[in-house]
């Protein structure tokens, strides 16, 4: 099958070619982002595969359709960037990659909240500069605190697996109870006992227009004072505005992210060289109590491996007509969301 693959950079191109050797697929890579103004590059493509930050909507999924592109294969687990109803509409077939390793985005959860809690970055730069005060590091004992995780699936069942080692009391919110992290001793709660009991919140669920900004200021007014939150899933979940007005107040005393609502712009490119022009963006980085990684959570060899097969096998289902496991639609969700 004939596939443009946008937002490509030379990882993507190493994986995708790697597994391409037990399947054949025409592979042409492009680095831009697929948007409006770039749809033209999917001319003669009959198929497309596109990651976070492309732009599906209407009118860029008229114009593939138009040209002759109706299958897109996503290289992630989310689709919050797609018009699900206008590309089942159209008749298009949408595949995703729904999980590569849950591991690599728990684990740099983990990462992000030890690195915050004892200041590993912080550190790290003062011995480089031959201070080796201790004033400013002081963290706390993980053993013993609270943590709620907002979302149970794989990946947040993976972080609570992690923080069950260290000794932690698990909270959880999910609209479904995972019988695994109930074993862990994990208590479901509502959201606002969640946000009132936790000293530690970690967000692992979808972005959908129920969970956009699930993160506002009246959540954060029940948050315990100096709590520390943590964002590897998606940028939309929180309202960055009223996070720095959480930092400002003390609130929220730690913030780990590796997501930005509006990182569209940003991540996955240098601009090293470059003023950033995103005042919201700037102003996090002016906090001390603040680290932020650029959606780097999924990146291991492992996940780009697992990505790279199941996206081309995913095509190569559907070029042979064959049913596909990682097949969506706005129709099939609402099945699955009504059961």
């Amino acid at each position: 099958m004939k596939v443009a693959v946008f937002s490509t950079r030379p990882y993507d191109r190493l994986f995708l070619e790697q597994a391409n050797s037990a399947f054949g697929h025409e592979l042409t890579f492009f680095e831009p982002h697929l948007s409006f103004e770039t749809v033209s590059l999917a001319a003669g493509f009959p198929a497309v595969c596109v990651f976070v930050n492309d732009r599906l909507d209407a009118r860029t999924l008229m114009r593939l359709n138009e040209i002759g592109t109706d299958i897109i294969a996503l290289r992630c687990a989310g689709f919050n960037n797609l018009d699900l109803d206008t590309a089942s509409s159209l008749g298009m077939k949408v595949v995703r990659v729904p999980a590569y390793s849950p591991h690599a985005v728990a684990e740099h959860t983990v990462g992000l909240l030890l690195a915050l809690n004892r200041k590993f970055h912080r550190a790290f730069n003062r011995v480089r500069e031959g201070n080796f005060s201790l004033d400013g590091l002081l963290g706390f004992d993980l053993h013993g605190r609270t943590v709620g995780i907002i979302g149970t699936g794989k990946i947040g069942a993976a972080v609570a697996q992690i923080l069950n080692g260290f000794g932690c009391e698990l909270l959880g919110y999910d609209v479904t109870p995972n019988p695994d992290c109930e074993a862990l001793g994990m208590r479901y709660v509502e959201l606002h006992e969640l946000f009132r009991q936790a000293d530690i919140i970690t967000l692992h669920c979808p972005l959908t227009p129920q969970t956009h900004h699930l993160i506002d200021a009246e959540a954060i007014a029940q948050m315990k004072q100096g709590v520390m939150l943590i964002n590897t899933s998606r940028g939309g979940l929180i309202d960055t505005r009223a996070v720095i007005r959480g930092l400002k107040s003390g609130r929220i005393g730690y913030l780990g992210l590796d997501v930005y609502e509006e990182e569209e712009e940003l991540f996955f490119e240098d601009h090293s060289g470059q003023v950033i022009q995103d005042d919201i963006f700037a102003r996090l980085l002016t906090f001390p109590n603040v680290l932020i990684t650029a959606h780097q959570a999924f990146f291991t060899d492992t996940a780009l491996t697992r990505i790279a097969q199941t996206t081309l096998q995913n095509l190569a289902d559907l070029e042979a007509g064959r049913d596909c496991p990682n097949q969506i639609s706005a129709q099939s969700l609402r099945k699955t969301a009504a059961a």
